[in-house]
């Protein structure tokens, strides 16, 4: 009866001290540089996909955004691949879901009501990306990495904060 107590017991104490040591979110630690150029090329794809999903009813303003946000992404691309090579790294790029999943169908809707999506459907890969951003330079692991991150921030709080202002104006 001991031994099962016993056994019980080491079972019970192994069981929690893997839940108190075991997995850690993302946002627990520190990202690596391979962690924040992966999360780069994945916001950069979600802002090319924007141009490929915008508004097939002709609206200049969203065709118009659309398109600059995906030559920042190339921009932003060809500027993290140098960091990459020089680094070594090889970086996971996410199958991430589509674009047109988050955004109104431009066929359903009318104007304004996919223009608001267009933009909200920004808002939070823009607070993704920054957060990555700013949680990385709490402790950087590479100096032209977190020299880019420096670069880019400032960018990135002034398009998530353009895309809130017109979000609500529309």
């Amino acid at each position: 009866m001991r031994a099962l107590v016993a056994i019980i017991l080491a079972f019970i104490s192994t069981a929690a001290l893997a839940d108190s040591t075991g997995d850690r979110k993302p946002a627990d630690r520190s990202p690596s540089a391979i962690d924040v150029i992966s999360g780069l090329y994945n916001f950069s794809r979600f802002q090319q996909g924007l141009l490929e999903n915008t508004d097939l009813k002709g609206n200049a303003e969203v065709k118009n955004l659309a398109a600059l946000r995906a030559e920042e992404a190339a921009k932003r691309d060809k500027a993290l691949k140098q960091i990459q090579q020089a680094i070594g790294a090889e970086p996971r790029v996410d199958k991430t879901s589509s674009v047109s999943a988050s955004l109104v169908e431009p066929e359903t809707s009318d104007g304004p009501t996919y223009v608001r999506s267009f933009y909200a459907s920004q808002i939070p890969e823009y607070d993704s990306a920054i957060d990555l951003l700013e949680r990385y330079l709490k402790a950087p692991d590479n100096a032209a990495l977190a020299a880019f991150a420096r670069e880019q921030l400032p960018m990135l709080r002034a398009q998530v904060k353009d895309a809130e202002r017109t979000m609500a104006d529309k």
